[in-house]
């Protein structure tokens, strides 16, 4: 505006002095000169100032649009850390869930390997009990003899071809020799009950004064309670008799094979459960004809 009025006024006295004549040709020049650079400088002053003012209106557009990106972005922000608190929260839950879970988990190994251990150690135990229990007796007789140990429990199955007379409930003179070396087992083992056990396969008896394979397999296991008792020294009241009959097979009845394994007398013999231990430590001398490889 200053400029705009100093040349103004500037070009009325130029016009007043050509006028009137009152200025010589070179003051006029002179006038004329710093009147056009006053108006080139006017010009160019304007074109600085519209210059000016599009870069103040692009900078007023550009802090609005980054006014306007600002608030997006604060939004943004709140979003995600809303997100992330709900997360973490999750994250908490999930940490406890896991760590709950990761218990559980060694809890169950730790069973598992508890039940390993146990098994293991039965295993251990039944086959050193099953071998402290075999040592005595002979190959041959090993043929008719089978020895198992089920949950601390001995099982000595002999076969009646080995033990009684051909369709007879009598002891055979061949079945001594293995009956004296079981005897030893149970007197070596003197605080286990002993229950002796006969079995039948399902072919009917035709024997005078024997009713049935009940009866047969009764006086079976008795004539070896009897000889424990009486030839062997077996306290009896560690003995107990039992007949099974046909009806505890172990193999099919309607083969040679199956019935002659049917045919057979056990020997249970039932260690308390906190002398089974001690069982392997009171094991009999080995023998000078133990077959301790056999089994």
């Amino acid at each position: 505006m200053n400029k705009r009025m100093y040349v103004a006024p500037l070009a009325a006295i130029l016009s007043g002095l050509i006028l009137t004549g009152c200025v010589g040709q070179k003051k006029f020049a002179a006038l004329q000169n710093d009147y056009n650079n006053l108006n080139s400088r006017y010009q160019s002053a304007q074109v600085d100032l519209a210059s000016s003012q599009t870069r103040v209106k692009s900078l007023e557009d550009q802090l609005a649009q980054e006014r306007a990106n600002n608030a997006s972005l604060k939004k943004a922000l709140a979003t995600l850390q809303s997100t992330l608190d709900m997360s973490i929260n999750q994250n908490t839950q999930g940490n406890v869930n896991i760590s709950k879970l990761v218990d559980e988990i060694n809890a169950s190994n730790k069973y598992i390997q508890h039940l390993v251990a146990e098994k293991n150690k039965s295993d251990s135990l039944n086959l050193v009990l099953t071998n402290n229990l075999t040592r005595s007796l002979s190959r041959d007789e090993l043929r008719d003899v089978d020895i198992k140990v089920l949950k601390g429990v001995v099982y000595i199955s002999l076969s009646d071809n080995m033990l009684y007379k051909s369709g007879s409930y009598e002891i055979s003179e061949r079945a001594g020799e293995t009956l004296s070396k079981i005897a030893k087992i149970i007197l070596d083992y003197r605080d286990y009950d002993v229950l002796i056990e006969g079995n039948t396969d399902n072919v009917p008896i035709t024997r005078p004064n024997i009713r049935n394979n009940w009866d047969l397999s009764s006086l079976r296991a008795s004539s070896v309670v009897q000889a424990l008792q009486n030839t062997y020294g077996v306290d009896p009241k560690r003995l107990t008799v039992g007949g099974r009959g046909e009806y505890n097979p172990v193999a099919d009845n309607t083969t040679d094979e199956g019935r002659t394994k049917n045919r057979r007398t056990q020997i249970i013999i039932t260690p308390k459960l906190d002398q089974f231990m001690d069982l392997i430590d009171k094991a009999p001398a080995k023998d000078s004809t133990a077959v301790t490889d056999s089994i």
